[in-house]
């Protein structure tokens, strides 16, 4: 098996918010996009550019840059790709903003070929903060706000392997994307094989594991991986990919998906084969607030929450603070972008694998503060 990260705490929501701010500008030298930078009353030009208007995830990003951008003066351009993985219309919404002259741009890249867009942004003055998910190389932005998917990921492995009680593990990944890489679908996927305890290959690679053998997690026993199927991290995605997933072994008793929109579509196509809440664990990742909800009623036995809104509201106070200071933000010690927080929701805990409760996590979902 490859070499473990080091173990995280369990981020402690009122900590997310607090964000230390040092050093110099990354690649942008922080434009002010209208404001004077010496505390003159222009408005500072920020563009949150989102995967998709469809998933709520990305929604409640948006509310949290709004609140954000009101609180500090900052005329806020939304923008969102037609669906998860369109490049080219983020690729648009770069180039306005650079026409623009805004001092910076949030973004959650639809995949590899917005990077080079980001460039001629952050070429022309542009503090470039991706969220979410991490760009490959990561310093392709000036930093990342983000969960620690790969952390997020070994939560529900761990708490998988837990339930399992030494019981055979018939496993069916239901991915992201089948046709491009991009960190948040590995990262999420391979940090729950590595939580499982199966050995991986390449942890930058989905699919790429021994498609049988033990793992070590909880008490341990004999696992099957059936396959892999991409989601596009959707609803119809995700039953879709069950569907497939079912056609090649009846028998699966795991399902890990992208996130919860997936993770319900999933649930759909098992209620439809006869296989109910006892004969499938279902896990995910997101922690949204109808994605609790799942897990209390049962659809999702336990998901990994994170914190968009802290992500967004982050980003726009650095932008904020590099106009007016010249200080940027830094990354969290250990790790390539800064560590915005996850915590495990399950009704169903496990010795061994910290969470909250759906209670808990109900009341916080998406906020972070």
């Amino acid at each position: 098996m490859n070499a473990k990260r080091p173990a995280l705490a369990l981020a402690a929501v009122s900590t997310v918010a607090v964000l230390g701010l040092a050093g110099c500008a990354g690649g942008g030298n922080g434009s002010t996009g209208g404001q004077t930078g010496d505390g003159g009353s222009d408005e500072i030009g920020v563009s949150l550019i989102v995967k998709t208007n469809s998933n709520p995830f990305f929604v409640a990003m948006q509310e949290g840059a709004q609140a954000a951008a009101e609180e500090n003066g900052v005329s806020l351009t939304l923008a969102a790709g037609k669906e998860d993985g369109d490049e080219d219309t983020q690729i648009q919404a770069i180039e306005a903003a650079i026409s623009k002259g805004d001092a910076g741009i949030l973004i959650t890249p639809n995949g590899p070929a917005v990077l080079d867009a980001v460039e001629k942004a952050r070429d022309a003055g542009l503090f470039v903060i991706a969220l979410d998910t991490v760009p490959d190389p990561a310093d392709a932005v000036d930093i990342t706000f983000a969960t620690d998917n790969f952390l997020a990921g070994q939560y529900i492995g761990q708490w998988t392997a837990e339930t399992l009680a030494g019981g055979d593990a018939v496993i069916g990944l239901i991915d992201l994307f089948d046709d491009k890489v991009v960190s948040v679908d590995y990262n999420r996927n391979q940090g729950f094989l590595d939580g499982l305890g199966i050995d991986l290959g390449d942890d930058a690679t989905n699919g790429d594991e021994e498609p049988s053998g033990t793992y070590s997690g909880g008490q341990g026993g004999d696992y099957t991986i059936v396959g892999n199927e991409a989601s596009q991290g959707a609803e119809d995605g995700g039953r879709t990919a069950m569907e497939n997933l079912l056609a090649k072994n009846p028998d699966i008793n795991v399902v890990y998906t992208i996130n919860e929109p997936a993770a319900y579509g999933a649930y759909q196509a098992l209620e439809a084969a006869g296989k109910g809440p006892d004969d499938v664990i279902i896990v995910s990742i997101d922690g949204g607030c109808a994605g609790v909800g799942q897990v209390a009623e049962g659809v999702i036995d336990a998901t990994s929450q994170q914190y968009p809104v802290a992500m967004a509201e982050l980003g726009v106070e650095a932008i904020v603070e590099l106009v007016n200071t010249g200080t940027a933000p830094e990354t969290t010690e250990g790790l390539d972008f800064f560590n915005t927080g996850v915590a495990l929701v399950t009704d169903t805990p496990v010795d061994g694998v910290e969470s909250i409760d759906t209670t808990e996590a109900a009341d916080i979902c998406w906020g972070g503060e």
